[in-house]
């Protein structure tokens, strides 16, 4: 998998050889944990990949009230139990199976050979389950879970609108109660809908998305070799195909503009205390409409469109739907 040194290199041999054009590139900003399988399917289409994640996926300390809910929804207090990613389900996961134990170690003998029998069928679901995407999905496969009484499901569409067009989404009416696993933030507009409809919902936050130590480095080093390419090969900027930067969530963009803007007025302020030409910042620093985006749903489109910025929305985050929007644009 190319890193960020191994594409300096190859950009290196397109410097010296000025008949060529720079191809296509793709910023991958996907976390680490889930970059792997959109940058093989577009390298693999022969595209040019950069990892740059702008999110780090963090564990949060479990509190009582996650443990309080935890319970409660295994008592079969909520309509149903919306997991939003691979890493919200292993989380959630790993906590429910601790649970199950717990209540195993103060079962009495008896009680214990029959809940020794259950475990073999498996965790039983109090509720139906939704998972955001064939990925969270997956990692239920990883344990026995009894579907005898309630499914996991999925979603046709891997996002909030696919979820709110689920009748077990669709059918909630004020006063019922809903439990999300999640990240920190984000799916504002299921929270949203559900809420002004009355229902009840409660999550528990099982990380946070921070910001990676080196994306500012990373970022700068990538920029630097891309503007020196664009000026050695006599090519107005412009002209070359923009770079096209995968944007999946709100804090991630974030993250993206401050990177992108904070690099761009350090420029800005050493060009104008060393008395530079105002427009050679424009070879030395890129901004955000120096590329393209593809960004997930809605919340995302009208974050980058009311910036002005060039983007293709996608519904979901699947490799093959990525790549038909980028190949739209080339």
């Amino acid at each position: 998998m190319p890193t960020q040194s191994t594409y300096v290199t190859s950009h290196k041999n397109y410097a010296n050889d000025k008949s060529k054009v720079m191809p296509q590139i793709v910023i991958n900003t996907r976390p680490v944990e889930r970059a792997a399988p959109l940058t093989q399917h577009l390298q693999a289409a022969g595209l040019v990949v950069i990892e740059m994640p702008m999110l780090t996926l963090r564990p949060r300390p479990t509190t009582d009230l996650d443990i309080a809910l935890m319970h409660q929804w295994l008592a079969g207090a909520y309509k149903a139990l919306v997991v939003v990613s691979p890493t919200a389900a292993a989380s959630g996961l790993a906590v429910w199976q601790s649970l199950e134990h717990e209540k195993r170690k103060h079962k009495t003998k008896d009680d214990n050979d029959k809940y020794a029998h259950s475990l073999l069928e498996g965790l039983s679901l109090p509720s139906p389950l939704v998972a955001v995407g064939e990925a969270t999905a997956a990692e239920f496969s990883q344990v026995r879970i009894n579907t005898t009484d309630y499914q996991i499901l999925q979603p046709e569409t891997a996002n909030n609108e696919g979820m709110l067009a689920m009748p077990e989404i669709d059918n909630l009416q004020a006063g019922d109660k809903l439990l999300i696993w999640r990240g920190l933030g984000g799916r504002r507009l299921l929270v949203d809908t559900l809420q002004a409809r009355g229902v009840h919902i409660d999550s528990i936050a099982w990380y946070e998305r921070t910001m990676p130590i080196d994306a500012m480095a990373e970022y700068q080093q990538w920029q630097q070799a891309f503007l020196t390419h664009s000026t050695t090969s006599d090519i107005a900027l412009p002209k070359q195909p923009k770079p096209i930067v995968v944007i999946s969530s709100a804090a991630a963009f974030e993250h993206w503009s401050n990177i992108v803007n904070d690099g761009q007025s350090k420029i800005i302020n050493k060009e104008q205390n060393s008395d530079a030409v105002a427009n050679t910042t424009q070879r030395l620093s890129l901004t955000l409409k120096d590329f393209s985006y593809v960004v997930l749903g809605e919340r995302l489109a009208n974050m980058v469109a009311a910036q002005q910025l060039s983007y293709w929305r996608v519904e979901d985050l699947s490799p093959d739907t990525i790549l038909s929007a980028i190949n739209s644009k080339i």
